[in-house]
């Protein structure tokens, strides 16, 4: 993906990927092996309705290992449903992506209302670092983080089962840690969208 017209603007800049995804207490199942004529399975106490958000940036820039970083949103178990990332959560983000990676940022994320909120639109227009365009609401052919989800889903956080909202917000951090020091699975989600990273 070349950077051209107003993204020429952002030389030296890391393109960001954004995108959330929910996680229940309920454990993704995965295939797994028994002795024959015993099925296995997984105890879980109780069905929880208590659901889990995470903000998840993939980050790239040539020359430059790629980057990934991530922000969990809890649920607070009241009735009127689950929390959301507000704007100011989506800000807050983006400031710790810029302190962390240094350099101007050229964010590439759906058009969730939360993300065309009034107030986040005044803040991006302020901030000179800070370039976003935006992508249909569902895109997950053109949004690397899309693999990080499917890596978690089938490794770290299946067929575990959770005691506590803490626990699974625990294994979520400890698998995208390891795909943070793993840069080839973050390139890896980058290539499956069929776009790449070059020099201008």
């Amino acid at each position: 993906m070349a950077v051209r017209g107003r993204l020429g603007a952002a030389r030296g800049a890391w393109l960001v990927f954004e995108d959330e995804a929910d996680f229940s207490m309920t454990p993704p199942q995965a295939k797994t092996w028994s002795p024959r004529g015993r099925t296995s399975g997984v105890r879980v106490r109780g069905r929880s309705r208590r659901r889990i958000s995470i903000a998840v940036l993939t980050c790239y820039k040539p020359g430059h290992r790629s980057w990934l970083m991530h922000r969990p949103c809890r649920d607070d178990g009241g009735r009127v449903g689950r929390r959301s990332f507000s704007w100011r959560d989506y800000r807050d983000l983006l400031v710790a992506a810029h302190q962390q990676l240094g350099d101007p940022i050229v964010l590439a994320w759906d058009n969730l209302s939360a993300h065309k909120a009034a107030d986040l639109r005044k803040f991006v227009e302020d901030r000179d670092w800070l370039t976003i365009y935006y992508l249909p609401p569902y895109a997950p052919t053109v949004i690397p983080v899309d693999g990080i989800w499917s890596l978690l889903r089938r490794g770290w956080l299946s067929n575990v089962a959770f005691s506590t909202p803490e626990h699974l917000v625990q294994r979520m951090r400890r698998g995208l840690r390891h795909s943070q020091y793993c840069s080839h699975f973050i390139d890896r989600g980058l290539a499956a969208t069929g776009l790449s990273i070059r020099p201008t």
